[in-house]
C-alpha cells in the first residue's frame, strides 16, 4: 500500500511540474510605433542615440517598446503568467498550461507561439512525463590558491601596453549580465569603483528588484577581473570603465526564462547607452529535459538568447561571451549565446597559453569558427565575496578579462564601430590564418589590434597618446627603422632630442613641464612635424 501511495505522490508531483509550460508569444506589430519615432528619447537615452549616430545605425521597429494593450491582454488570460518581455523580438515570455497557451493563437494580434518544449511546436500536445535532467549549477572554480597579481592574464593579451598608454576603459560603459553581485558594495577590491562613481546602477531581473547586490556570487567574481583593484595584488582589465550590474541568472534552477531575463537586461543596457556587454553565462541543458538544446540547435538562430545577442550587436554594442565549460563532457560544444553570429566568444587557456580541457569547443553547428579567441581561464586572478584575492577557473573569467580590454581598445580607437573592433581583435590573434575547434582564432594581441586600428600608412608616423603625461609611442612608416625625435618649446628652442628605434618605439616626456610643445620626426628621408601636449 505504501508503495502505491508513493507512486501516486510521485506521479502527482511530476504531472504538476510539467502541467506548466514555458513559451514565447510573438506579436504581429506595434501600432504606436510612429509616436516613438517622432520622440526617440522616449525609448532610448541620449547616450544610446549618440552611440547609434556615431556608428551610423538607424532606429527601427525593434527599438519601439511592446504595445502595452497586447501585453495587458495576455496578462489578463486565466492560467497565463507573464515572466519577461522583449521589444527587440516583440514577444512575451509566458508560463501556463498547454491549453491556455495554445488558445492564445486565437488572438488576432498574436503572430505565433514558440514553446520551450520544441516538440509542442510541431507535433501538438505532449503529455508524457520525463525525469528531470540533472543540471550542474556549480561553477567550475577553484578558490583555494594564493595568487599575487593579475599580471599574466593582462600581459598575455598585451593589455598592459594599452594601460601604460592610459587606455584603461575611461568613458566606456560595460554591462555585466550575471547571477548576482553580493559584497560588491562592501568589500575593498571594489572600493575604487565606488570612490570614482563607476558603478552606475543595475537591476535584479530574477527577483524583479532594485537590489542587485544579492544572488549568486558568480557576478562578483566576474566583475573583479574587469573592475577590481587592490594595490600590488589585483588589477582588473578595465579599472576606469563604468559599470551596470544586471542579475539575469537564477543559480537555484535552470529554465529558459533566464534567456528572456538576459534579453530584457540587454535591451535596458542598450537604452542606457552601454558600449560593452559581458556574459559569463551559457545555456544548453535545462531542469526540464524537454527544454534542453542539442548541438544542432547551436546555429546562432534557434536560442532566444542568441538571437537577442545578435540584435544587441546590431545596436552598436560589443558583446563578449564565455564559450562554456563543457569541453570534457559528452556535449563538448559551445552553448547559447556563444553560438551567436556577431558576439566575441572566448575560450580558456592556462598561463602557458595551452588549451584547458574544460573549455567548450567549436565550431558552431553551421560550421562557423567558435570560440573566436582565447584568454586565461585557468587559475585566473579574482577577488571573492570576502574581498580575498585568490584564483578561479572557467571560461567565466576568460570572457570578462577580454571584455575589459575591449573597453580599453575602444577608448584608444573611439571612431571604430563594434564590428570593426571585433575584426581587429580576431585578426590580431595568433591562429587567425589557421583556426581550430579548441582555440578558434587563438590568443589576441590588443597592442597589435590597436596599432592596426590606427591605420598605419606608408609615409606617416603616428604618435600616441597625445596628450601624454609620460610615455609616448610611435608607429613607424614602412621601411623606416629609426627616427630622431626633437622637441621644441613655444619659443622654438630645442629642449629635447632622442633617437628612437623600431624595436623600442617609445620615448618619455616625464621631465617636461606641463604645456604644449612642437615636435619634429626625421628618419630614412621622412620628416614630420606636429604638436605634442604634456599633461
Amino acid at each position: 500500500m505504501k508503495k502505491h501511495m508513493l507512486l501516486i505522490v510521485l506521479f502527482f508531483i511530476a504531472t504538476f511540474c510539467y502541467s506548466q509550460e514555458d513559451a514565447w508569444v510573438y506579436f504581429k506589430d506595434k501600432p504606436d510605433s510612429s509616436s516613438y519615432f517622432n520622440n526617440p528619447t522616449e525609448m532610448l537615452s541620449q547616450k544610446a542615440l549618440d552611440r547609434r549616430l556615431k556608428q551610423n545605425i538607424d532606429l527601427d521597429i525593434t527599438d519601439v517598446p511592446l504595445y502595452k494593450p497586447y501585453k495587458d491582454a495576455i496578462a489578463a488570460v486565466d492560467g497565463i503568467t507573464v515572466m519577461a518581455q522583449s521589444k527587440w523580438l516583440n514577444a512575451l515570455h509566458i508560463r501556463g498550461t498547454q491549453d491556455a497557451i495554445f488558445n492564445l493563437k486565437n488572438l488576432e494580434f498574436v503572430d505565433h507561439i514558440d514553446f520551450a518544449d520544441r516538440t509542442l511546436n510541431h507535433s501538438g500536445r505532449m503529455n508524457a512525463i520525463q525525469q528531470n535532467a540533472i543540471v550542474d549549477k556549480v561553477l567550475e572554480t577553484e578558490e583555494n590558491f594564493s595568487y599575487g597579481t593579475a599580471s599574466r592574464q593582462i600581459q598575455m593579451l598585451n593589455g598592459d601596453v594599452l594601460h601604460q598608454l592610459n587606455f584603461t576603459g575611461k568613458d566606456i560603459t560595460i554591462a555585466v549580465l550575471d547571477a548576482g553581485f553580493p559584497a560588491v558594495n562592501t568589500t575593498p577590491p571594489f572600493q575604487r569603483l565606488y570612490d570614482n562613481n563607476l558603478i552606475k546602477g543595475g537591476y535584479n531581473y530574477v527577483n524583479r528588484s532594485e537590489d542587485f547586490y544579492t544572488g549568486g556570487t558568480h557576478g562578483t567574481i566576474v566583475l573583479s577581473t574587469m573592475g577590481g583593484y587592490v594595490e600590488n595584488q589585483l588589477a582588473g582589465t578595465a579599472p576606469d570603465a563604468s559599470y551596470y550590474l544586471f542579475v539575469t541568472e537564477d543559480p537555484t534552477s535552470e529554465n529558459p526564462v533566464e534567456e528572456s531575463y538576459w534579453v530584457e537586461a540587454a535591451e535596458a543596457a542598450d537604452s542606457l547607452g552601454v558600449d560593452v556587454i559581458n556574459t559569463s553565462l551559457g545555456y544548453f541543458n535545462y531542469d526540464n529535459p524537454r527544454y534542453s538544446y542539442s548541438y544542432e540547435n547551436m546555429d546562432g538562430k534557434t536560442a532566444f538568447i542568441s538571437r537577442g545577442a545578435d540584435i544587441a550587436v546590431s545596436k552598436g554594442i560589443f558583446c563578449v561571451v564565455s564559450a562554456g565549460n563543457s569541453g570534457n563532457t559528452t556535449n563538448p560544444h559551445i552553448g547559447a549565446p556563444a553560438d551567436a553570429y556577431d558576439v566575441l566568444t572566448v575560450g580558456a587557456v592556462d598561463t602557458n597559453e595551452n588549451y584547458v580541457g574544460f573549455s567548450s569547443i567549436g565550431p558552431s553547428y553551421d560550421n562557423r569558427v567558435k570560440p573566436d579567441v582565447m584568454a586565461i581561464g585557468y587559475l585566473a586572478a579574482i577577488a571573492n565575496t570576502n574581498g580575498e584575492i585568490t584564483a578561479a577557473s572557467g571560461t567565466s573569467f576568460s570572457s570578462p578579462i577580454t571584455a575589459g580590454l575591449v573597453a580599453c581598445l575602444w577608448q584608444a580607437l573611439p571612431d571604430k564601430t563594434n564590428t570593426e573592433l571585433r575584426q581587429l581583435i580576431k585578426e590580431s590573434a595568433d591562429r587567425y590564418t589557421s583556426p581550430t575547434a579548441q582555440y578558434g582564432f587563438g590568443i589576441p594581441d590588443f597592442n597589435v589590434a590597436m596599432q592596426n586600428g590606427m591605420n598605419l600608412t606608408n609615409d606617416k608616423f603616428i604618435i600616441y597618446p597625445n596628450p601624454s603625461n609620460d610615455i609616448v609611442n610611435l608607429l613607424f612608416p614602412k621601411n623606416t627603422p629609426n627616427t630622431t625625435v626633437t622637441i621644441f618649446n613655444n619659443l622654438g628652442q630645442k629642449i629635447m632630442e632622442e633617437k628612437v628605434m623600431l624595436d623600442n618605439p617609445l620615448f618619455s616626456i616625464k621631465n617636461l613641464a606641463t604645456g604644449i610643445y612642437s615636435y619634429k620626426l626625421e628618419g630614412s628621408g621622412k620628416n614630420q612635424k606636429g604638436r605634442l601636449i604634456k599633461n
